[in-house]
């Protein structure tokens, strides 16, 4: 099932990274300094959404004052230091990326986080040079589960959709990636491990780290 692909587009947290945890922080820290208590499903219901989007949402559920720019921007500062200092690699994710970057095949990326975020990520692991397009949500009509920002970057690479394979960690962004008409391996994640059934039985695989794919690419 791989020898017809020619590119290979990666999520960035919960898939490239092991970040997810750092999101939930900020939004304690964030709604706590407004007095507001973090909603127990609050990460199940803004899954998939956009940096733009979450702020829409933030901006509106919890009547914030701030506009959605100044909102962003506050995330962005609080999240820049645990990218710059604590966020490691999913395990074996450097080597596979060499690997497939060395076999020829094109690498993208489609994430819901932020531009400045995910540079910042690339360029402190030493692997921006291997990715020809970078894309973000807030760059596409809508986020996901919406197939645009998978399409988009198969676009923007000039490859079909069907011959891109993605990994990502979460339902709705294997379930943006399989309305794009892509092959999906869903990368185990904390975060998700509740919709673990759901994502075994939208992908070809669940995998616990990129080690267990490396085979299919010799």
């Amino acid at each position: 099932m791989y020898k017809d692909i020619k590119a290979v587009i990666f999520d960035v947290d919960g898939t490239l990274i092991d970040s997810m945890w750092i999101w939930k922080q900020v939004d304690i820290e964030f709604l706590g300094k407004r007095g507001i208590p973090l909603p127990e499903r609050l990460q199940i219901e803004i899954e998939g959404m956009s940096y733009s989007e979450t702020a829409i949402y933030f901006k509106s559920r919890f009547n914030l004052p701030e506009s959605l720019e100044e909102i962003k921007e506050e995330w962005r500062l609080m999240a820049e230091d645990y990218y710059k200092r604590h966020i490691k690699l999913k395990s074996g994710a450097k080597e596979f990326i060499k690997q497939l970057y060395n076999k020829g095949l094109t690498l993208g990326i489609a994430t819901s986080n932020s531009r400045e975020l995910v540079d910042c990520m690339l360029e402190n692991h030493g692997i921006r040079k291997y990715f020809s397009n970078i894309r973000t949500s807030c760059e596409v009509n809508k986020g996901k589960p919406h197939p645009d920002v998978y399409l988009k970057v198969a676009e923007d690479m000039g490859i079909d959709p069907c011959r891109c394979l993605v990994f990502e960690d979460t339902l709705s962004g294997v379930m943006a990636a399989k309305s794009a008409g892509m092959k999906v391996f869903a990368m185990a994640d904390e975060l998700s491990l509740e919709s673990k059934d759901k994502l075994i039985g939208m992908s070809e695989g669940y995998i616990h780290s990129f080690n267990e794919v490396m085979k299919y690419f010799v």
